[in-house]
């Protein structure tokens, strides 16, 4: 049974109302995101508010944080508030396709959004939600994000390996192009299990950088992954 809350070196996330808890992509994606430049960064299902949270502690951005969960929001809302940023996140209940800021573009929009399309649904509908794409698909992401990117903006995400690529295809149909991925594998005899990917308006050639989470032994982190996550996890 997961731990009802994760502490990191400046923040506490809780997580009993959440239906999916804190996890490795979340992690990877929040420290991993280039928020270079970013005054204004949404967070597009926000679940727990980590990804939020952790855009705040890496930037001085105003941060927007949508979650269409209701008990899910509530949290978000808890552990924002219970952080020393605060006055810089705000928590929106309301999904991607409803959600209008006005007046407001984003420099970096980030995302650790669903992805399971064809797999056995869970029978607990909240988390069946949080897993597929049935509320967030594909279409509504990079039309979100193609609406509500600042000129010279970016989208970053986090998707296995295959469905990064089809999300790699299916984006140039909004005009976003991928311009860098960072591939992740947990060994170092792993197939890629994870993209990190970054999309812009500009079309160019897409850089490769590669990461690998531990050596061969678990928990046996590689300096690499230590690096990247040292500013949060408690243990490095």
């Amino acid at each position: 049974m997961a731990n009802n809350y994760f502490s990191f070196k400046y923040f506490t996330v809780y997580q009993d109302q959440c239906a999916f808890k804190v996890g490795t992509d979340g992690v990877l994606l929040g420290a991993a995101a280039d928020v270079s430049g970013a005054k204004q960064i949404l967070d597009i299902g926000t679940g727990t508010g980590l990804i939020a949270l952790m855009m705040a502690q890496r930037s001085n951005a105003g941060i927007t944080a949508i979650e269409p969960d209701h008990d899910s929001f509530i949290q978000a809302c808890s552990n924002v508030n219970n952080s020393k940023w605060a006055p810089r996140i705000r928590v929106v209940n309301e999904s991607l396709q409803e959600f209008d800021p006005h007046e407001i573009k984003f420099d970096l929009i980030v995302s650790n959004p669903p992805f399971f399309s064809d797999s056995l649904r869970n029978p607990d509908m909240a988390k069946a939600s949080a897993r597929h794409n049935d509320t967030l698909r594909n279409k509504d992401l990079l039309e979100g994000a193609a609406r509500l990117m600042a000129e010279g903006g970016r989208l970053q995400v986090i998707m296995p390996y295959v469905e990064g690529n089809i999300l790699i295809a299916e984006a140039q149909e909004y005009g976003l192009y991928c311009n860098s991925m960072l591939k992740i594998k947990p060994l170092p005899t792993s197939e890629i299990r994870r993209l990190i990917l970054t999309f812009s308006k500009q079309r160019q050639k897409a850089t490769e950088r590669f990461l690998t989470i531990e050596h061969g032994r678990r928990h046996e982190f590689t300096e690499e992954y230590k690096n990247l996550t040292k500013d949060f996890y408690l243990k490095f």
